[in-house]
């Protein structure tokens, strides 16, 4: 993009919709990938402008015959250099990140939000979740964003949200304080369970790290803006997600549900524990690799988790 002349283009490019256009144009060409809260271009150039003009999506279409100011244009446009030259991820630029339909601020320091599991939270973890749930866990919250998403949907429970990274949690608590719910969710610095000591919960959620080594070695440069420490999990993906099914039955009530996404290591999962009944689910806006258990099914299959807690070296 730098041989372009931008006093040129901004003097031929003057509405929403022109910009619209071009950036769409321009992402394409140049192959950014589209896999951080933007399932296409279209979606990518909206929350550049987005950020820009400090109006929504939905505002930006109603006003697309509309200019851009210059100091808009030079704005948008260096954006969108650094996200084509640079590969770096929209929500990165901008610091926001929108999940369960909540804006959150995001930095490099946690991964951007993009779960499936916000479907869930909308629909209050139906039909799994029977009752009320007082207590919520969010394990390997970074962002925090499933913690906050839940304390939205239960208003009335008292939530966790656990992380191994202090960077992390400088983001998460940012974001409880720009939602108003100090007094809901409380972020805790924690390997794994280990904080919570016997705590138990109604409800354990988790998006822990499940990208395994080949995948790793593949990802989009996007990716690497992202800690690794929030992405890679081992040689199969499921170095934590060992310890969370193995620990969970204790931090779980008698009627209590896990809630876990492990994505393209769902594979590995079924590799490992084929005789496990797994309840994958289906999300009507896409997305895979996330399973429900409840503490019964969890204590009933203890002895296969136990005996894989610790992967044997290759």
């Amino acid at each position: 993009m730098e041989s372009t002349n931008f006093n040129e283009l901004a003097a031929e490019l003057k509405s929403i919709k022109d910009w619209q256009r071009y950036a769409v144009t321009e992402m394409n060409l140049a192959d950014v990938f589209y896999g951080h809260g933007a399932a296409d271009a279209w979606q990518e150039a909206n929350l550049l402008l987005a950020s820009v003009t400090a109006l929504n999506f939905h505002e930006l279409s109603e006003v697309g015959n509309c200019r851009l100011t210059s100091f808009e244009k030079q704005k948008f446009w260096q954006l969108l250099q650094k996200r084509i030259d640079q590969r770096v991820p929209a929500s990165y630029l901008t610091h926001q990140a929108w999940f369960a339909g909540l804006p959150f601020y995001v930095d490099e320091r946690v991964l951007i939000p993009r779960s499936p599991i916000s479907e869930l939270i909308e629909q209050h973890f139906s039909p799994w979740l029977n009752h009320e749930p007082h207590r919520i866990l969010d394990l390997c919250t970074g962002s925090g964003c499933i913690a906050i998403a839940c304390a939205y949907a239960f208003p009335e429970a008292d939530i966790d949200a656990l992380d191994i990274s202090e960077d992390a949690l400088a983001v998460c608590e940012q974001n409880i304080q720009q939602h108003g719910l100090e007094h809901q969710v409380t972020p805790m610095l924690s390997d794994g369970f280990n904080a919570i000591a016997e705590h138990q919960y109604d409800l354990i959620v988790t998006n822990p790290p499940y990208v395994d080594a080949e995948d790793m070695a593949d990802l989009p440069a996007e990716y690497h803006h992202e800690p690794e420490l929030g992405l890679a999990a081992g040689n199969d993906g499921l170095d934590l997600v060992r310890r969370i099914l193995s620990e969970a039955p204790q931090h779980l009530t008698a009627q209590g549900i896990l809630v876990c996404e492990v994505g393209n290591s769902m594979v590995h999962m079924e590799a490992t524990w084929p005789g496990v009944p797994f309840t994958w689910l289906d999300f009507e806006r896409g997305g895979e690799g996330v399973f429900v258990m409840t503490r019964e099914q969890l204590v009933e299959h203890a002895a296969a988790f136990s005996s894989t807690t610790t992967q044997p070296t290759e």
